[in-house]
């Protein structure tokens, strides 16, 4: 492999034996499957979905901004009514085989099961639901009757893009999907590893989508490939859904030391790999000592790429103290609790470490890094404190940024198209996704900042039914959200989804 910097050459050394390297039998498959129409995998599914009871007022709903009906597909789905389930499923959630496989789920939070039990495992009804839907063929495009002669353009191809769109196009308004990367699919394609969405899934859908009539120009990147002006001349309407994609950086000491990355550098890397494709000067963990910085999902991504790829050793690093394994008493039901959360990256290996402050990266004296200086801390009065005496080093070949995003990208679009970005770095937006630009509207992370998928496609979704409204008085799409809507709390510092 290519290494003009040398990145791979300088950190091979030689080191002590008594640190084996962490597990290599690890493959790129998913890690967690719905084996559709097969009769164990049915029967299990059947058996937690009539778990659902009639709640009187069921309390899921509260947790899930979409507003899926997880007793009606719940219901069905335990009755075996598949076609039935999945129309219901369908009806509020465009890609529920995503969010069946990557959401965190407040929807089971608030389950009433789980006022003295456990609730009941919805994310694994809803994926099975979409994957037997699949299996069985009950997922034929859906082509308008008719065009409406109104023509749009989606900036990103994320899921609020890609929700706006499938919503739009089957509204009978033409669609163009603009990405920069050479494939659709944004953060879902190359920021989850293949382990946790396995990419034949997003592309199932994609050609989904293609058939209905959404058109995809990928490798284009808006604002300088196209300008913000001849987007407004070209389209009717344009949707901006291009993600809070700034990385959190960590000005300490060392940060430009050869070694210290960010994780969205890190892992479409790895993600182009996982499935075939060349990728120059990759970094990779082959052999390493990897540090990740960040709790949080991105992080776990950054710890099970890193096994994959036959690290020596992989530490995941938290400021945040270790969280309770059952529901703290000031985070009553049914509120998203904050519990120790283990990914399946974590059971695979590596080691996590809580309530620890990172405080410089140190050389090696050839300008790379070699350990990352770390010290405990405690919470007083709301600030990190320092714990006297503890200042350790973990070695580190690589060090990996995992600390969330600050806000869309700034750049040449938004001048053109004369949208500002708000304080904390988010796309200023009303309360019906539209900017102070007639025409121009903004979905997802872009608007809300970083944030769960879910949350994503309810406002795309609500972004398509604005732009409908907009450009033909309709007020047929669904809108499960308003722009100024709150969150029920499902974050961390190190990228929700």
């Amino acid at each position: 492999m290519a290494d003009p910097r040398g990145f791979l050459t300088t950190r091979r050394r030689e080191l002590p034996a008594d640190r084996p390297v962490a597990v290599r039998l690890l493959d790129w498959r998913e890690v967690h499957a719905h084996r559709a129409g097969h009769p164990d995998d049915v029967a299990l599914v059947r058996r937690q979905a009539g778990r659902c009871m009639d709640c009187g007022i069921p309390f899921c709903h509260s947790g899930c901004p979409l507003g899926n009906e997880m007793p009606a597909w719940n219901d069905l789905a335990w009755r075996g009514q598949w076609a039935d389930a999945c129309d219901r499923l369908h009806a509020t959630n465009n890609f529920p085989e995503v969010t069946g496989r990557i959401c965190p789920a407040p929807c089971e939070a608030a389950c009433v099961l789980g006022i003295n039990g456990e609730p009941l495992t919805i994310r694994n009804v809803e994926v099975a639901v979409a994957e037997e839907a699949f299996d069985r063929g009950l997922l034929a495009p859906q082509v308008p009757e008719r065009l409406s002669g109104h023509t749009v353009a989606v900036v990103g191809s994320g899921p609020a893009g890609l929700a706006c769109a499938q919503q739009l196009t089957r509204a009978g308004h033409t669609v163009v999907v603009h990405e920069r990367a050479d494939r659709a699919g944004g953060l879902l394609r190359y920021g989850i590893p293949e382990f946790k969405l396995e990419k034949r899934v997003l592309d199932r859908r994609l050609a989904q989508m293609a058939a209905e009539g959404t058109r995809f120009r990928t490798g284009v990147d808006v604002g300088v490939d196209v300008t913000g002006a001849q987007l407004r001349a070209r389209y009717d309407a344009v949707v901006l859904a291009t993600g809070s994609t700034v990385p959190r950086d960590l000005p300490v000491d060392g940060r430009d030391l050869r070694g210290v990355e960010q994780a969205m550098t890190y892992l479409p890397q790895a993600n182009r790999a996982a499935v075939g494709d060349t990728v120059p000067d990759q970094l990779v963990a082959t052999g390493l000592d990897v540090v990740v910085v960040g709790g949080g999902d991105t992080g776990a991504d950054c710890l099970g790429t890193a096994l994959r790829q036959g690290a020596r050793s992989v530490t995941q690093v938290e400021i945040l103290p270790t969280p309770p394994t059952e529901r703290p008493a000031d985070q009553p039901w049914p509120t998203y609790p904050r519990v120790l959360r283990t990914a399946s990256a974590h059971e695979e290996g590596g080691e996590r470490v809580w309530a620890t402050s990172t405080v410089r990266f140190l050389d090696d004296g050839a300008g790379a890094v070699r350990a990352v200086e770390v010290e405990d801390v405690e919470q007083v009065a709301g600030r990190f404190v320092p714990v006297a005496g503890t200042r350790r080093e973990l070695p580190a070949d690589l060090v990996l940024l995992a600390l969330g995003f600050t806000g869309a990208e700034p750049g040449a679009l938004l001048d053109e198209l004369g949208v500002a970005r708000g304080p904390r770095g988010a796309l200023e937006r009303d309360d019906d996704y539209a900017t102070t630009t007639p025409g121009v509207f903004v979905a997802g992370d872009a608007g809300r900042g970083q944030s769960l998928v879910v949350w994503a496609i309810a406002e795309g979704r609500a972004a398509a039914a604005a732009v409908d409204r907009f450009l033909s008085g309709s007020t047929a799409l669904p809108a499960p959200v308003r722009a100024s809507t709150v969150a029920m709390g499902v974050r961390d510092g190190a990228g929700t989804r």
